[in-house]
């Protein structure tokens, strides 16, 4: 075969791995297994000292890769499908394992062959261009590939075809052989990792100055200081958990209809490079939480063994998820008062785990209505199913209300009178609290709810009124007039 011969006539060979998947099936399926059990970590370093692609088949051959949810180069997909009309011989040639290859080609039904590792050889870089070149000779084949492991392909292949690659990988492939065509990529940058680390949802790190609040000791410039530099604390550790729970929840944020637009899910960053940011995010926040105090560092642990169990146990059972949710709202609470030293009153911690439990129920309300609307039984990688709906809207209405009830018993109490010039004045919180709540629940249950009620309170600015005339009565109850 020689370079004027048709295109036809070439057989089309395309990799898989971050060319025809905007993803690494490799780097997903690992997750997949430690998500199943983290201690299976222990095994890939034994599966890898038999060769990489020993490894990929132990992987492989343990987990069930959703491919139909993967997150696809549809430009390519759909310039595929036209070559194959036109009667063009498609090739999926990938490193990947051939149970994951076989999988996708099943899906997607638009290859007459599949190669791929087999348990013993890695088919990746030069091995992979040698069986090319064996089977179709060379300069026999034009190559789709993304990154440098593919240059020693595009070096024997009579065009390159390049898709989501860097600079100078497209250059390095033009020098090589001549580049039919290129398809741009869709790599994140900065408003990609921005919604990722969830930095908008810092705002629940706010809970770290209430006990400074409580305590009417928020003006104290080193104790602000301090409780400022925990907020941070939180925050890191806070997206480095965040980062985690969306790769472990690849599978399921894809079948939703607003969390399939997340960075992860879709593909837009990468999962490797998602392990290694929240490492660092890790680090950071336990290096902070150090410089605050010993018992605020010990806190922030807690915290982060909470997140992780929550991560890989918790949130798949039922009401339990909805607790641990609670429980870590409420850890912020006392977090903020080891690290400023101040104590923490009984009223305001039984305060924030009601009221939490009731956003938790919320929450899982609401994508439980998503799942009603699609036909769906239940939530995937969650233990609820459609008909629990009333009975979590009842648990989570009884749980707000029991919140309005510790706020009207505290206000009823000594504390008030001591720290307030004003309490009666106090009790006009109790409304706006009881209002809010009411009004949360029912745009929930009418389906009008974000299925992350934080998010919803920052962007309602029904909510956010009815937060500035809260805080408004607490700063008339303590001025004497």
């Amino acid at each position: 075969m020689n370079d004027r011969q048709s295109a036809a006539d070439a057989p089309l060979v395309v990799d898989l791995d971050g060319t025809l998947l905007r993803t690494d099936s490799l780097h997903e399926s690992t997750l997949l297994l430690l998500r199943a059990g983290p201690h299976r970590a222990f095994s890939l370093p034994v599966w890898l000292a038999g060769g990489k692609a020993r490894m990929k088949r132990e992987i492989a051959h343990r987990v069930e890769l959703d491919v139909a949810g993967m997150p696809y180069h549809d430009e390519l997909v759909a310039w595929i499908g036209s070559e194959r009309e036109r009667g063009r011989r498609i090739v999926l040639a990938t490193a990947a394992d051939e149970k994951v290859a076989q999988a996708v080609s099943t899906h997607l039904g638009l290859f007459d062959e599949v190669i791929a590792s087999d348990g013993v050889v890695n088919r990746s870089a030069h091995r992979k261009a040698s069986l090319l070149v064996e089977k179709f000779g060379e300069r026999g084949f034009d190559y789709a590939g993304n990154s440098r492991d593919d240059l020693p392909v595009w070096e024997r292949a009579r065009r390159a075809i390049v898709v989501s690659a860097s600079a100078d990988v497209r250059r390095a492939a033009a020098e090589r052989t001549e580049v039919e065509r290129e398809f741009a990529g869709h790599r994140g940058g900065l408003r990609a990792w921005i919604k990722a680390l969830r930095l908008h949802q810092w705002m629940k790190n706010l809970l770290l100055f209430l006990p400074l609040l409580g305590a009417h000791q928020i003006f104290d410039p080193a104790l602000l200081t301090k409780a400022i530099v925990a907020f941070f604390a939180f925050g890191f550790c806070a997206s480095s958990v965040y980062v985690v729970n969306d790769l472990m929840d690849l599978e399921s944020d894809r079948h939703h209809p607003r969390k399939r637009l997340r960075p992860f899910a879709r593909g837009v960053l990468s999962p490797l490079t998602g392990v290694g940011v929240a490492g660092l995010l890790l680090i950071a926040a336990f290096t902070t939480a150090w410089q605050v105090a010993p018992a605020f560092f010990a806190w922030l642990a807690i915290y982060f063994a909470v997140t992780v169990a929550y991560t890989f146990w918790l949130k798949r059972k039922e009401i339990v998820d909805a607790l641990s949710l609670a429980a870590l709202y409420t850890l912020r609470i006392v977090a903020g008062g080891a690290a400023v030293a101040l104590p923490y009153s009984f009223w305001l911690l039984a305060f924030s785990m009601f009221l939490f439990l009731s956003l938790a129920f919320v929450k899982r309300y609401s994508e439980l209505q998503v799942m009603l609307a699609q036909g769906r039984g239940e939530a995937k990688g969650r233990g609820y199913r459609t008909e629990d709906l009333p009975l979590i809207q009842t648990l989570g209405v009884g749980a707000g209300f029991a919140a309005v009830l510790v706020l009207a018993l505290y206000i009823n109490g000594d504390t008030v009178s001591r720290l307030y010039a004003r309490p009666e004045v106090m009790w006009l919180t109790v409304p706006i609290l009881l209002y809010w709540i009411t009004r949360v629940w029912i745009k929930t249950h009418r389906g009008l709810m974000h299925d992350d009620p934080v998010l919803f309170a920052l962007r309602d600015a029904v909510s956010l009124a009815c937060g500035a005339m809260f805080l408004g009565v607490l700063w008339l109850a303590s001025v004497a007039w």
